[in-house]
């Protein structure tokens, strides 16, 4: 008979790692919301995904496709570069992000990125390993409302990436201040703590 080593994840209770938009506008240097930030955290972002397996890992998008009759249409106003229609190349996933999840992307037309869609996959109370970009905007509001949906929320620290330093920093000081809903984690220590997915 197997047995199943103290602490092992089961298919039910192992985390679930959500790459938050991961897109060539947050990355690409000469976009306008390019993270400087980007390039070391997708380097942990990738360690983390071949850790938890590819099964287990969500990877989001952020689309132009919010109503224009809504404060979306003044926010499109304040940034034309980024009213282009959802299938231009700005809205691609990065080439490092592209292979890491065996599921489609999870494309959303608001900053945050918990709802029906991501629970209908992970579950009312998931654990949740969180990264992606940028902090300060689609990661910190993804964080606030799975913790209040009831899911684990772990926000890995270096595999975030902000606008800047100062914003980053701000962001992780207010999501810091939900616990026991959301920790704060470095990628080493999401590595030293959570086993490897078999077959990752």
């Amino acid at each position: 008979m197997d047995t199943v080593a103290p602490g092992t994840p089961t298919p039910d209770t192992a985390p679930w790692l959500l790459v938050v938009d991961p897109q060539r506008i947050f990355a690409d240097p000469t976009s306008e919301w390019a993270s400087p930030f980007f390039p070391s955290a997708m380097g942990n972002i990738r360690a983390l995904a071949a850790h938890v397996g590819s099964e287990h890992t969500l990877v989001t998008r952020w689309l132009p496709t919010a109503d224009r009759d809504t404060a979306w249409g003044a926010y499109f106003a304040a940034w034309p570069f980024a009213d282009v229609p959802a299938e231009d190349p700005l809205y691609e996933l990065v080439e490092d992000a592209q292979a890491l999840s065996a599921h489609p992307t999870v494309d959303e037309p608001t900053f945050g990125k918990w709802g029906p869609k991501l629970e209908a996959i992970v579950g009312r109370a998931p654990q949740l390993l969180v990264t992606g970009v940028s902090t300060d905007c689609c990661v910190i509001t993804t964080v606030l409302a799975a913790a209040d949906a009831g899911a684990h929320v772990t926000v890995v620290t270096d595999a975030v990436a902000p606008s800047t330093a100062e914003n980053g920093q701000a962001a992780l000081q207010v999501m810091g201040l939900f616990p026991p809903q959301v920790q704060l984690r470095s990628t080493r220590e999401v590595l030293e703590s959570v086993p490897p997915r078999a077959g990752a």
